[in-house]
């Protein structure tokens, strides 16, 4: 089994550190502050931890690199484990410039090492169901996806809510429509802090004519992580804050009748049954460290590879672009 160091210890990287450990791959945790190191070192007695990231670099036995700690940190941070020869994951946004992510890629593949990013939802089986349901074509051709991504609160300093909530998002919505992007534009409104985003409106135009909307907030009265998938045969709802039904396919939508008749009267509404699959519930944060260890063990390239990553970061390099231009569509090249 791999021996994993998972650097910086806040709120997220506490879940990789439980979940690594239950895994019994977590060997060091790394972070600077030493009352995280002292809360850590009482409950998980047998790892080490440290607060130099030179140590973990330096350390043989160490396989793999989990780096969960702001997103300024990631390149510099990333680069310097992948020079030491180990095997990296980094938390989303991969970085802050698609430049500097394209460099990770190239060093990853010259270095013969899995670069992977974390884009958890890639790994929830909600997001594999509704994948096979429209390779199937159940769901018909899909007209537009949209996601709600709200909360009141963490409140980030260093990222805006593009940056922060985004991610994840964008990285479901490429997994499931494999068309060419056209254009993103994107509005959002600063109201706690100067120049920090608290919420954005993001859309994304497929060359076919599909779109996504993305609506991101901390500054929000409810908590949503949904999405809905509209398609000429059935429509699909992704709950994420459901316990059990996560996942509801609709069979409505409009009939258009064929042969020479009245615009109004040619289309025809159509209400089904709705049919509630069951979904594995295995935390999607296991299956994704699962994930990493294959790929360490095998040495083989992540299901969200770093190429995955420079085309997320690309996307909301145009979408911040966007903001600044007042929401006019900006072109995308991935």
């Amino acid at each position: 089994m791999p021996n994993i160091a998972v650097v910086g210890m806040g709120n997220w990287g506490m879940n990789l550190v439980r979940v690594y450990n239950q895994l019994e791959s977590l060997y060091i945790g790394c972070d600077m502050d030493p009352n995280k190191i002292h809360f850590m070192r009482n409950h998980y007695h047998n790892v080490k931890f440290t607060d130099s990231f030179s140590e973990i670099l330096n350390d043989r036995k160490v396989d793999g690199i989990v780096i969960s700690t702001p997103s300024p940190t990631h390149y510099e941070l990333a680069r310097k484990a992948m020079l030491a020869d180990k095997a990296v994951y980094i938390e989303k946004p991969m970085t802050l410039d698609s430049g500097e992510a394209e460099d990770l890629v190239a060093l990853a593949e010259n270095k013969r090492l899995p670069l992977m990013v974390g884009h958890l939802l890639r790994y929830h089986p909600a997001v594999h169901k509704i994948k096979e349901l429209i390779e199937k074509n159940e769901l018909g051709d899909i007209y537009y996806i949209y996601s709600q991504r709200t909360n009141l609160g963490t409140i980030r300093k260093d990222e805006n809510a593009l940056w922060s909530f985004a991610p994840h998002d964008i990285s479901v919505i490429l997994y499931l429509l494999g068309s060419e992007i056209d254009t993103v534009s994107a509005r959002g409104g600063a109201y706690l802090q100067k120049d920090v985003e608290d919420v954005v409106f993001l859309n994304i135009q497929y060359k076919d004519k599909t779109m996504a909307n993305l609506q991101l907030s901390w500054l929000d009265p409810y908590k949503e992580r949904k999405f809905t998938i509209v398609g000429s045969k059935k429509m699909v709802t992704f709950d994420d804050m459901q316990h059990t039904e996560k996942i509801r396919i609709c069979d409505k939508g409009v009939h258009k009748e064929p042969g020479y008749v009245s615009y109004g009267d040619s289309l025809t509404l159509r209400f089904g049954d709705i049919n509630i699959p069951k979904i594995d519930i295995t935390e999607p944060l296991k299956l994704e460290c699962q994930h990493f260890l294959e790929c360490i063990d095998k040495n083989k390239e992540p299901d969200t590879s770093g190429r995955d990553g420079v085309k997320v970061v690309k996307i909301l390099e145009k979408a911040q672009t966007s903001m600044q231009q007042n929401g006019h569509p900006v072109k995308v090249s991935l």
